[in-house]
């Protein structure tokens, strides 16, 4: 599949998640096959106001490619002066993508994410103004809707495309739902049935089936995989190859640890021990004793403490 001019290998990318996603991460499932990576929301004015924070999240390796800089905010001009600032990273960066999706309250309260989704004609601005100065396919992220009795998303699919979008990927559930309840495959297809650029389907896949289910069902182009991905980047081979893959004991903890040490390496020791915790939660589910494991694992507070603690996991008997 193409967006633009950039050719993607492969059928799953690791979608975009806010406080997830981060570099470590998206190395993790660069080695399991993920198709392409999506940097965590950036602010178009934490860009233009020259946040080293902000400016800290397109920061990749060439692992993750391609790459694209998801940008979040409400106003054409901050895209266009946004997007004019990351020039000088261009050659590094192969797709810039619009979040019109983000149902999170801090967001909402800006009017952006999710918001936007009841502002069609703003909607439509936003890519056009973004197309204009952005030297690379522009992409844009949206929901089915802003709630149940307003499922807009093929209409904002259909003003996204004629104001020059790329691709499009659609995240089955409305704002309402958050990350609650199920994704909503019809929503898909008829986006799908309804645009010519490509379509990528998101939501509730876990594993290659669901996988497979919202590929045929939806005809989309390529899925994205957010939270089914986490403690397990190897849903990328599975879904690759098409049948399940059982990562042993010893190969989670293998990954685990690489991903602690990652974390640890990129934002230093002690706030990647902290933020391998969400992490460590998810790879050690169904391990027999995780629950005991969890709790001292919480509690190291140095690395190498928790890399002794991951090899004492290999111990364990049921």
């Amino acid at each position: 599949m193409k967006i633009g001019n950039i050719k993607i290998k492969g059928i799953a990318s690791l979608a975009p998640m806010a406080g997830i996603t981060d570099r470590a991460f998206r190395e993790i499932c660069a080695m399991f096959g993920a198709a392409y990576f999506t940097s965590e929301m950036v602010s178009a004015k934490g860009l233009i106001y020259k946040s080293n924070k902000t400016y800290s999240l397109i920061n990749h390796s060439k692992q993750e490619k391609p790459f694209a800089v998801q940008l979040f905010g409400n106003c054409p001009e901050d895209f266009y002066k946004s997007i004019k600032l990351l020039e000088n990273y261009m050659d590094k960066i192969d797709l810039i993508d619009i979040n019109m999706g983000c149902p999170a309250k801090k967001i909402i309260k800006e009017h952006s994410g999710s918001a936007l989704m009841k502002e069609p004609k703003l909607c439509g601005e936003i890519i056009k103004t973004a197309k204009s100065i952005s030297p690379v396919p522009v992409t844009v992220k949206i929901r089915s809707g802003w709630d149940k009795n307003h499922k807009n998303a093929v209409e904002v699919a259909q003003i996204c495309e004629l104001s020059g979008a790329d691709a499009i990927t659609v995240h089955g559930r409305t704002k309402e739902q958050g990350y609650a309840g199920k994704s909503d495959l019809e929503i898909i297809k008829k986006v799908k049935e309804n645009v010519k650029i490509p379509v990528i389907g998101n939501g509730d896949i876990t594993n290659f089936e669901t996988a497979n289910k919202l590929m045929i069902y939806t005809n989309c182009d390529m899925i994205a995989v957010g939270r089914g991905a986490m403690g397990n980047p190897w849903i990328f081979k599975e879904i690759n190859e098409g049948h399940k893959v059982m990562p042993t004991l010893n190969e989670k903890i293998r990954v685990m640890k690489m991903h602690i040490h990652k974390l640890c390496i990129y934002k230093g020791e002690e706030i990647g021990i902290k933020e391998s915790r969400k992490h460590i939660a998810q790879y050690i589910k169904n391990i027999h004793r995780a629950s005991e494991f969890r709790k001292k694992a919480f509690l190291a507070k140095s690395k190498e403490r928790l890399m002794e603690l991951c090899d004492e996991l290999k111990n364990i008997k049921n």
